[in-house]
């Protein structure tokens, strides 16, 4: 098993390493060298074995949306916007969003779906999601 990808952040928690990677424009999801499965949200142990030897590996943050909701805010609040659950094809699940989509109800489950990083002002950055070219 190889050591773990260095980085500037390394030394830090795995939640500080993941928005790191992120603010360098990379997304990274942890391995398990124990049971070779993809583990998210980062974490310092394997939630599948207990091990203890995890790796980065760059994602290319494809998926698939494996359910979506709306939430409904008044326009003055920011309006509706969805909230999905992404299935990595890298087997790990996330919560996020869909954007770039005629509206927040246009998400559809099963539909593929490309990472977006978004840098923040004063915050870490978001990661959300936009429909692959073929869907749209």
């Amino acid at each position: 098993m190889s050591a773990p990808t260095p980085h500037p952040g390394f030394g830090a928690s795995p939640e500080r390493m993941h928005f790191a990677w992120l603010r360098d424009g990379e997304l990274r999801i942890q391995f398990c060298g124990d049971c070779e499965k993809g583990i998210f949200y980062p974490r310092s142990l394997c939630p599948h074995c207990g091990g203890e030897e995890l790796d980065w590996r760059n994602s290319p943050g494809t998926g698939t949306v494996h359910s979506a909701t709306v939430v409904r805010r008044p326009d003055k609040a920011g309006g509706d916007y969805n909230v999905v659950l992404i299935d990595l094809d890298e087997g790990v699940r996330m919560m996020s969003r869909v954007d770039m989509l005629a509206g927040s109800e246009a998400v559809r489950i099963g539909q593929r779906v490309r990472a977006v990083i978004l840098p923040q002002d004063d915050a870490d950055p978001l990661l959300v999601f936009a429909p692959e070219a073929r869907n749209e």
